[in-house]
């Protein structure tokens, strides 16, 4: 069978992952007949004694968690009176009071808003105030910083893995508190707001993208399509697995790809997590052998870090069946060295991004080695193409915008009608990328239109550097670019100009440091010695500005 046969078995009347016409927001879109009506309905569908989290010497079933959850959740209602549709921000590192904040927050029909973990104390801040959020559940680092800074936060804080001498109300005290109560009942449709991630855009500050309990179920049940369809292709079923399905949650919980992909993911399949709360390769290869870790998802700069781990010996990583890619474009030399170094993986990746909840397109096994350079092809539930500047759609080979639709699409984005009105034309939401479809509806992303730096997964809009650059007195003109890196993919570059002031360089850095969170900070910084050049139209003209430094530095476009 081809890939559309395989589909249309898959998603069939009468089959678990049945398909069916819905209404979304006024649109009809194709969606799941036997979804889970919402993230709460996933959870208590999935409660069993396997381990769920792994987090250092700490271990947790997924009853563990719920009751965990459970006693939050009560505690939210009681003590700090949230109810549905209220906003409460999370905060911190992977630790396993994520995964239960963002369980209590969403089952009781309230809005869990991901923030950037990475993020200075004005841009947390910023955040809280865009939301709107009642409670802010962050952990001591994150505090420190807000401390640090004398802000005064708009909203209560709970404080997870704190001091013993805070005076801050404490995540241990609020869940003794509530040990051994039931989550509070609520009321809660699918098309319901369930969450509000952060994404960075092309000008000013992040935008806070809203998606549904419906619009999360879709992508999850999409990627099972997926993985089932890439098995019946192969014509043989996997061997039954020794071990109980494990994954390495390495990537930030405050991205889609670590909230979605990978935790979310892991209720179906009954997978245990093992949380890291930093990146280390020598850590990573450790815990893929001790746990016998048999997926990790994570962008390219990780998975290069992975194979040269495993490339020096000294661990035994055969345990691993999936290396999934995402969050930037992997270079053909790691595909097949994640074929060549792990002797039982299928290589994979995808194309998504936040307003559609982490899927767009898939691709894996043999098709991703046939076509390296490629992102895939659709998601069951998502339609895509391509389009000139006017909207209209380009043939199949020809290049243009990337737009796409379906069911798991965003809702908008939060408290700004006029960036959802701009990103949308008549339900096909406007990615920004530029990309063409072969005749097999295999995706190529070949560049962007947004003024957009991928660092490491980390999408860094350049407009919000600039912002920060001129804030400095001394600097008059600013102009922010990628420059290729060979790990992360890219790094951030930029070129200002100061009208004579000598900057040093180190100050300009702390400078942005108590402005922007330090991986946005441009990593190499150029100083014109007259005005920016402009584009005939008087905009700085970028594209000539980053030829000239990439010249200068000696790097290849």
């Amino acid at each position: 069978m081809n890939r559309q046969q395989v589909l249309a078995a898959i998603t069939a009347p009468g089959q678990p992952l049945e398909m069916v016409e819905m209404d979304v927001y006024g649109s009809s879109c194709r969606g799941y007949k036997n979804a889970p009506a919402s993230l709460r309905d996933l959870f208590e569908q999935n409660l069993t004694d396997e381990t769920f989290i792994v987090f250092d010497q700490e271990r947790y079933t997924f009853r563990d968690i719920w009751a965990h959850s459970s006693a939050i959740g009560q505690g939210l209602v009681s003590d700090y009176g949230i109810q549905k549709g209220d906003c409460v921000a999370i905060c911190m590192r992977n630790f396993p009071e994520w995964i239960m904040a963002f369980q209590a927050i969403t089952s009781i029909g309230a809005i869990a808003v991901g923030m950037n973990s990475l993020w200075q104390a004005e841009e947390i801040d910023y955040g809280l105030q865009d939301s709107g959020c009642k409670l802010l559940i962050a952990d001591q680092e994150r505090i420190d910083l807000v401390v640090k800074a004398e802000i005064q936060l708009s909203c209560e804080t709970l404080l997870v893995r704190g001091e013993q001498t805070t005076d801050l109300p404490r995540w241990e005290d609020l869940q003794e508190k509530f040990a051994g109560n039931l989550m509070p009942t609520a009321e809660i449709a699918p098309i319901d707001d369930a969450i509000i991630f952060f994404t960075s855009g092309s000008t000013g500050r992040p935008k806070g993208v809203v998606s549904s309990n419906l619009a999360i179920m879709s992508a999850l049940l999409s990627w099972e399509v997926a993985i089932t369809g890439w098995i019946l292709l192969r014509g043989e079923a996997p061997a039954p697995p020794e071990h109980q399905p494990a994954g390495l949650l390495a990537v930030p919980l405050f991205h889609v790809t670590g909230c979605h992909a990978i935790f979310l993911m892991a209720f179906r399949n009954q997978t245990k997590l093992v949380l890291m709360r930093k990146w280390s390769p020598q850590l990573a290869a450790q815990l893929v052998e001790q746990e016998k870790i048999s997926s990790f998802t994570a962008p390219p700069a990780m998975t290069a870090d992975l194979i040269y781990s495993a490339q020096q010996g000294g661990h035994d990583l055969s345990s691993l069946v999936m290396v999934g890619g995402g969050g930037a474009a992997r270079s053909p030399e790691q595909v097949r060295g994640i074929d060549a170094v792990f002797e039982n993986a299928m290589p994979n990746t995808g194309w998504g991004m936040t307003e559609t909840n982490a899927i767009g397109t898939a691709i894996a096994g043999g098709n991703y080695l046939e076509r390296p350079g490629s992102s895939g092809q659709p998601a069951a539930v998502l339609d895509i193409r391509i389009v000139d500047e006017e909207d209209n759609e380009r043939p199949k080979g020809e290049r243009g915008e990337v737009q796409i639709r379906g069911t798991s699409m965003f809702r908008g984005y939060w408290n700004n009608p006029e960036a959802t009105a701009n990103s949308l034309v008549d339900g096909w939401f406007k990615t920004g990328d530029i990309g063409y479809m072969d005749e097999e509806d295999y995706l190529f992303i070949v560049d962007r239109i947004k003024d957009m730096v991928i660092r490491g997964g980390e999408n860094i809009g350049c407009g919000e550097v600039e912002a920060a650059l001129l804030e400095h007195p001394l600097i008059r003109e600013a102009a922010v670019y990628s420059v290729p890196d060979q790990r992360l993919g890219e790094e951030v570059g930029a070129t200002i100009y100061s009208e004579g002031a000598d900057i040093d360089d180190g100050e300009l850095r702390e400078f942005l440091a108590t402005r922007i969170a330090r991986f946005k900070i441009p990593r190499y910084i150029q100083v014109s010695d007259a005005l920016l050049p402009r584009t005939a139209s008087e905009k700085i003209y970028k594209l000539h500005i980053k030829q000239q430094a990439l010249a200068a530095l000696n790097i290849g476009s």
